[in-house]
C-alpha cells in the first residue's frame, strides 16, 4: 500500500473516530446542568454556576497535558495516544453514569480531562500526512467527521435523556466512545519525509523558541484561548436560556437543537473554508473568520423566540466553522514535521485553557447580568481577536506567506 492509499484510508477511519467521539460528547453537553439539577434542590444561580465549573474542570487537566500527550506522539507515535485518550474517556463517562452529587460528577470530569484530546491529536495524526498545499481541504474534511458527530450527538442526548434518563445516557456514551479507540487500531501511522537535513527532534526548548520567533505563529496560537473562550462562555448555560425561551417541555430534547444547529452551519463549510484558505492564505481567512462570528453572534442579546436563538446558531457555525481547520492549516506550513504534534499540543491546550475560562466566565455572567450579557461579550472577544490577529498580519507580512 502506497503513502497516498494510507492516508486516503487513515482519513476515512479518522473521519469515523472523529464522528464517534464528537457524537458522543455532545451528547450529554446539553444536559450537564439538567443533571446536576437532578442532585438536590438547588436555587438557579447554584447550578449555573456549577455549570460551569464543572464542565470547565475538565480541561484543567486537559490543558496541562495536552502538550506532554503532543511531545509523546512525536517521540512514541500518535496512534498509541489516540487509542489511550479513546479508552480513558469511555471509562471516565461510563462511571458518570453512576454519580449522585455534584463533587462526583466534578472528580470525574477532572479525570477525564487526563484523556481529552482524541480530535485535536487525529488533527496532528493526519496533518504530519498531509501536504501542506493541501492542508486545510484535508483538515476541513477530517473535521467534517467531528461536525456531523457534535451536529447529532445533542438531538439524540436529547432523545435519550428524554426516555431513558441522564444516567443510562452516560452509559451509552462511554460505549461509542470506547469504539473510537478501537477505530483507530485499524490505522497506519507515517509522517512526510521531511526535507533534506531536517531534524528529526526538537527539544522543548528549541519548540518554544520556535513559536516565540514567529510572532503571527504566537498570536494565532494565542487567539485560540479568546476563541474557545467566547465560543464555550454560552454553552454550560445554553440549556438554561433554551428553558427561558421555550419552557421546560423536551427541555432535553430542544436544547439539543440549538447545539446542533450550529454544527450543521458547520458541516456546511468546514471543508470549503479550508480550500478557500488553502487559496487565498490562511490567516487573511482566519481574520475574516473572526470579525464575521463576532458580528454574528451579537444579535443573541436580543432574542426573545426559540427560533431565533437556532437560526443565529446556525449561521454562526458557518463562520466558525473554518477557524479550526485554518488554524492549524497554519501550523502546519508553520513547524517543521518533527515538532507538530508539540506545537499542536500548546495549541490544544490553549484551547482548553480557554474552555476553563469560558464556561466559567459564562456561568457567572449569567448569574450576575443575565444572558443577554454572555453574548456581547462573547462577540467583543471575538471581534478582539480579530483586530489583534489582523495588527500581526500587517506588522509582519513575511510571516504571512502562503504555500498554494
Amino acid at each position: 500500500m502506497t503513502n497516498s492509499e494510507m492516508a486516503k484510508r487513515n482519513i476515512v477511519i479518522m473521519w469515523f473516530a472523529n464522528f464517534f467521539v464528537a457524537g458522543s460528547m455532545t451528547m450529554v453537553l446539553p444536559f450537564i446542568s439538567l443533571y446536576i439539577e437532578t442532585f438536590g434542590d438547588f436555587s438557579e444561580k447554584y447550578v449555573q454556576h456549577w455549570s460551569g465549573i464543572t464542565f470547565a474542570v475538565t480541561f484543567v487537566s486537559a490543558f496541562i497535558f495536552s502538550p506532554i500527550w503532543g511531545k509523546i506522539g512525536d517521540r512514541f507515535g500518535r496512534k498509541k495516544v489516540l487509542i489511550i485518550s479513546g479508552i480513558g474517556m469511555a471509562f471516565s463517562i461510563f462511571l458518570m453514569g453512576y454519580v449522585q452529587t455534584v463533587w462526583q460528577l466534578f472528580l470525574l470530569r477532572l479525570l477525564m480531562g487526563f484523556f481529552t484530546g482524541f480530535i485535536p491529536m487525529s488533527q496532528a495524526f493526519i496533518s504530519t500526512q498531509t501536504p501542506k498545499e493541501i492542508a486545510g481541504r484535508v483538515l476541513g474534511t477530517l473535521q467534517t467527521g467531528s461536525i456531523t458527530g457534535s451536529l447529532l450527538g445533542p438531538m439524540l442526548g436529547g432523545v435519550l435523556a428524554d426516555s431513558l434518563g441522564y444516567s443510562l445516557t452516560f452509559k451509552w456514551t462511554s460505549i461509542a466512545i470506547f469504539v473510537s479507540g478501537l477505530l483507530v487500531f485499524a490505522t497506519k501511522e507515517y509522517k512526510i519525509e521531511p526535507k533534506k537535513g531536517a531534524k528529526s527532534h526538537y527539544s522543548s526548548k528549541e519548540v518554544i523558541l520556535h513559536i516565540i520567533r514567529n510572532p503571527v505563529l504566537l498570536t494565532v496560537l494565542l487567539i485560540s484561548a479568546l476563541v474557545q473562550i467566547a465560543h464555550f462562555s454560552i454553552q454550560p448555560i445554553l440549556s438554561l436560556f433554551v428553558t427561558e425561551l421555550h419552557g421546560h417541555t423536551n427541555i432535553a430534547f430542544y436544547s439539543g437543537i440549538a447545539f446542533s444547529a450550529a454544527g450543521l452551519g458547520n458541516l456546511l463549510m468546514s471543508r470549503n473554508w479550508g480550500k478557500i484558505a488553502d487559496k487565498h492564505g490562511y490567516i487573511k481567512i482566519l481574520v475574516i473568520l473572526l470579525f464575521v462570528s463576532g458580528i454574528i453572534y451579537l444579535p443573541g442579546a436580543i432574542v426573545t423566540d426559540y427560533w431565533q436563538l437556532v437560526i443565529i446558531r446556525f449561521i454562526l457555525g458557518i463562520a466558525i466553522g473554518g477557524i479550526i481547520p485554518v488554524r492549524i492549516a497554519y501550523i502546519r506550513q508553520e513547524a517543521p514535521i518533527a515538532m507538530q504534534g508539540e506545537v499542536l499540543g500548546y495549541n490544544t491546550s490553549l484551547r482548553f485553557l480557554g474552555n476553563i475560562v469560558g464556561p466559567m466566565l459564562g456561568g457567572f455572567i449569567s448569574g450576575y447580568l443575565g444572558f443577554s450579557a454572555v453574548f456581547i461579550s462573547t462577540s467583543a472577544l471575538l471581534i478582539i481577536s480579530g483586530i489583534i490577529l489582523s495588527i500581526s498580519m500587517h506588522k509582519h507580512p513575511n510571516l504571512v506567506k502562503h504555500t498554494a
